[in-house]
């Protein structure tokens, strides 16, 4: 397949699943979190189109946690030129995830987790925003899946990551890229000319996402192709059955 016709059907993908779910429809008030990653850049542009499209309004917000010094800074400011070549207003919101850790007892990455969710929650109040999108794709799927099994879980956790959820009463959590593979995020950006910002932390092992993606699921994708696709879809199977979007 053609690199212009593989393109197009990415785009198809995220029109068709938008439609699937009527995570947009015209008028909504949609902050979108943006760290500088290429998934969430791909959100971005996405959203700025559908913005034009639909009518919608459109909110960048970035969460700076303050861990990784001038880097961090550096991913804020991106963000910033982003927004403006885009055309949408952009929020950068500090969190000082470290001190929130210690006092709640929580490792930096959930407590980070947990802040980031807080705040943008509070944002989308505060402004009357009905929708948050975040840039969750499918090999973040497959990876939550995994996680869950190696963990333990119920059946609600092999649902995985869901395509909506509340998020506090009036605001929802959205995940429009959801039916993309990773790859496939790239070649957006590709196609549209996009940077993005690495954040080198997603390289570490210690942390046991980087483990599973960096390691296992290529061991597994080279054994079994296609493999984060299967997860994917039984994890759609599962959100199905038991009544979750």
């Amino acid at each position: 397949m053609k690199r212009r016709e593989f393109a197009a059907r990415v785009w198809s993908k995220l029109m068709t699943f938008e439609a699937e779910h009527r995570l947009l429809p015209p008028g909504r008030r949609v902050l979108a979190a943006v760290s500088g990653g290429p998934d969430s850049v791909c959100l971005a542009h996405w959203l700025s189109v559908q913005a034009r499209q639909k009518g919608l309004t459109v909110t960048l917000v970035h969460v700076h946690h303050g861990l990784r010094g001038r880097a961090a800074d550096a991913d804020a400011r991106f963000v910033g030129k982003l927004g403006a070549a885009l055309g949408l207003p952009v929020a950068i919101v500090r969190a000082p995830v470290r001190a929130l850790a210690a006092k709640r007892g929580l490792g930096l990455e959930e407590a980070g987790r947990k802040e980031r969710y807080r705040v943008l929650g509070e944002r989308a109040r505060r402004g009357r925003f009905t929708a948050v999108a975040t840039g969750h794709q499918l090999d973040d799927q497959a990876e939550t899946v995994l996680l869950h099994l190696l963990r333990g879980t119920s059946l609600e956790g092999l649902g995985g990551i869901p395509v909506r959820r509340p998020l506090r009463p009036g605001v929802e959590l959205i995940r429009p890229l959801l039916p993309l593979t990773r790859a496939e995020v790239l070649l957006y950006l590709e196609r549209h000319g996009l940077g993005w910002r690495e954040d080198a932390s997603n390289a570490d092992p210690k942390f046991t996402r980087n483990w599973v993606r960096g390691e296992v699921l290529p061991l597994l994708e080279k054994r079994a192709p296609g493999v984060k696709e299967r997860l994917a879809a039984i994890a759609a199977k599962v959100r199905s059955a038991t009544g979750r979007a």
